[in-house]
């Protein structure tokens, strides 16, 4: 593979790693609440999820998807619903602030999981495959994903980072209750346009 494959396919990680979506707010809320290592083992096990999600896609589940009726539908609308869960979650929430860890925190499997429900992570995957890769090398999808996950990692710790500053200038829990509010209220519209599109 040249460079001139290469560079195209890591501005396109990059591309669909940092742009908002459930995965990102997640990670941004999670800066905002419980420490930095929490933050960073939920962004492993995301971008560990997406990795798996994207290999697998690019083996033949897509191809599978295309020829099982309504597999695709009930997919989408599993993740949905997941994801809907998680901003009530993030709705319901209280403002206050937690004393170190804390088992609320999303975690590791969450991480991994949310990507398998993702309607974003599908779509960037089954794009990104068919974009840059002839679909049947699989040399060319290992490389894909090796530059894929460096990126998508740095990206997600990047929207946990930002919550982390953000956690500086919230000490009321009111200011808090708002933040998640309007991030529950994102993480829930960003659902309901990715599985109307």
């Amino acid at each position: 593979m040249t460079i001139s494959v290469l560079l195209p396919m890591t501005a396109f990680a990059l591309a669909a790693s940092i742009s908002p979506g459930p995965v990102n707010l997640v990670c941004l809320s999670s800066g905002t609440r419980y420490p930095l290592s929490n933050g960073l083992i939920f962004v492993t096990g995301a971008t560990l999820g997406f990795i798996a999600l994207f290999v697998t896609i690019g083996l033949g589940l897509y191809s599978v998807l295309t020829v099982v009726p309504g597999f695709n539908a009930l997919l989408r609308w599993a993740g949905g619903a997941f994801l809907l869960y998680l901003s009530v979650q993030l709705f319901r929430d209280d403002g206050r602030l937690p004393e170190g860890d804390t088992p609320k925190a999303p975690g590791f499997t969450t991480g991994a999981i949310m990507q398998w429900l993702n309607p974003k992570a599908w779509l960037a995957s089954a794009s990104g495959i068919g974009a840059y890769t002839s679909g049947h090398d699989l040399r060319e999808l290992i490389i894909f994903a090796m530059l894929y996950m460096p990126v998508c990692w740095l990206s997600l710790s990047c929207w946990v980072y930002a919550g982390v500053s953000l956690r500086r200038y919230i000490e009321r829990p009111i200011v808090l209750i708002i933040v998640n509010r309007t991030l529950a209220l994102l993480l829930a519209t960003s659902c309901i346009y990715l599985l109307i599109e």
